[in-house]
């Protein structure tokens, strides 16, 4: 039996809450997986994991050995970076995972230019609106929008954005202006995201905030389906500004309701906490936050 082997395959079932989610994780089939943790209980002399129809529990002593499965398999992946020679020169794989929208605009014309100048680097780039386990995902660095919840990860302000409510000239030209936010409740809306943001947007009142509902005239599910529809005069969006930002500058889309806006949401570049930051991870950082910085300037 290849212990490690078995210690990856008991680390992912217990994140993945199942036999079959460590199964997809790791691309082994089930019974590959049933039989690899049997033998490993078989080694230890107990059980590790409660099975049932619904879910996987932990032992006792399967929470103990977890902590140290993970401990172990760290320092192995740590000693194969260092053996790779990812501490002397910047090589192998980065994974890099952003919002769709943002990753498309900001992020991967970066990760191209980062491509180039760093020929021994290869990138897998994950967009996607659903943030991701930075350690249970094996990434190498998110970009996040909005506040961050308590943890130990580390975190780089580049910038910050912000809800920008906005409409065609066309649409204007043919129906007044809203000056508050009440004014939006006999308005034609393209609202997008979450079932909850197509009926209410929130505003800032004084030192507080208000919510107010919204006409859906069209519901999309991304942000660049709904500027498309806001530029063709269908109504009046809200997006965050980095969404509207070409439309904006173009004059395609107009800004209303500035003084309205809720707060900025920071953008930050974040990561795990290691005692000594892989030579990759590190050259992408210098590069990118510059450039970030730049391009998001103006934003919040």
């Amino acid at each position: 039996m290849d212990r490690l082997d078995a210690m990856e395959v008991f680390v992912a079932a217990v994140e993945a809450g199942s036999l079959s989610g460590a199964g997809r994780r790791l691309k082994m089939p089930l019974p590959t997986v049933s039989r690899k943790l049997a033998d490993l209980e078989q080694l230890l002399g107990t059980r590790l994991l409660h099975r049932s129809t619904r879910a996987l529990t932990l032992t006792d002593a399967g929470q103990a050995y977890l902590a140290a499965c993970k401990k172990i398999l760290d320092d192995v992946r740590e000693a194969e970076r260092a053996a790779s020679g990812e501490y002397q020169a910047p090589t192998g794989e980065l994974i890099i995972t952003a919002p769709i929208f943002f990753g498309r605009l900001h992020v991967l014309p970066i990760v191209n230019r980062f491509l180039e100048a760093y020929p021994d680097v290869q990138i897998r780039l994950v967009l996607g609106d659903r943030d991701l386990n930075l350690i249970e995902e094996h990434i190498d660095l998110a970009i996040r929008i909005g506040e961050l919840p308590t943890s130990n990860l580390i975190a780089a302000r580049v910038g910050a954005t912000r809800h920008v409510v906005c409409a065609s000239p066309d649409y204007l030209a043919r129906h007044r202006s809203p000056r508050t936010p009440p004014d939006l409740l006999d308005r034609a809306c393209v609202t997008f995201g979450a079932l909850s943001s197509s009926y209410h947007w929130s505003f800032r009142a004084g030192s507080s905030t208000t919510t107010i509902p919204v006409r859906s005239r069209l519901v999309v599910s991304t942000a660049e389906a709904a500027v498309d529809s806001a530029i063709a005069g269908i109504g009046i969006t809200r997006v965050l500004s980095y969404q509207a930002a070409n439309a904006l500058q173009s004059g395609t889309l107009l800004r209303l309701l500035k003084g309205f806006e809720t707060k900025a949401m920071p953008i930050n570049l974040v990561y795990k906490p290691q005692p000594l930051l892989p030579l990759k991870l590190r050259a992408f950082l210098d590069f990118a936050k510059p450039t970030l910085r730049a391009a998001v300037a103006g934003l919040g």
